[in-house]
């Protein structure tokens, strides 16, 4: 609701001109949020030239993004799921079947002594309807003649994952910016800066 305590003329606008405040008012606060946390791109590079990675993101169109000096640049490798032992932290994208066990569908560990972003186990924004992300420790691993399965643990909560055979595995490594190359998929947390200027100091291609 708009109150007279926040616009003054509010009774003299029309419909139109009060959608127009508030969608302003609604971009400066998404503007600010991205300011103060960081704004994540994801998509397909179309170049890269100097410092300036050219990022095609769905529904966003082509990103500049500049990139620091010193900037990171993180690709994958596959490993076996034989490789996963307990007290490993990973992310493991998967649904859950009938029997309330999670079906993977990608499973990335995360680097040693870096913690664990967003613990926890919680709805996917987009991909597969039902999607989540688990983010957790590994504290059993099973692989027999019924499957492949891991037990991940979080604070409040844990979860069994089923990993299908044809699931990949992959673990975080450097690399340089050689791999910046058109068409590649990449995961960039940006900051935004003056006149809405976006920089980043890590990119993260995908496998």
């Amino acid at each position: 609701m708009i109150t007279s305590a926040l616009f003054p003329h509010a009774a003299k606008w029309t419909g139109r001109r009060c959608l127009q405040a508030l969608v302003a008012l609604a971009l400066s606060c998404s503007v600010l949020h991205a300011q103060q946390n960081g704004l994540r791109i994801r998509g397909t590079i179309t170049a890269f030239e100097g410092a300036l990675l050219s990022v095609s993101s769905p529904g966003s169109g082509i990103v500049g993004i500049e990139l620091a000096p010193d900037a990171s640049i993180v690709t994958t490798r596959l490993i076996t799921f034989a490789d996963l032992k307990p007290g490993m932290a990973l992310g493991a994208t998967a649904v859950k079947r009938a029997d309330g066990k999670l079906v993977a569908s990608e499973v990335h560990v995360f680097p040693p002594g870096n913690g664990i972003p967003n613990e926890g186990n919680r709805p996917m924004e987009r991909g597969e309807p039902g999607a989540t992300m688990t983010n957790a420790t590994v504290s059993a691993v099973v692989q027999g003649r019924a499957g492949r399965e891991m037990t991940l643990t979080y604070e409040g909560g844990m979860q069994q994952v089923v990993v299908p055979e044809n699931v990949p595995v992959t673990l975080p490594v450097a690399g340089d910016r050689s791999l910046l190359v058109p068409g590649s998929s990449v995961s960039v947390l940006a900051t935004v800066g003056a006149g809405n200027r976006l920089t980043s100091s890590r990119v993260q291609l995908g496998r």
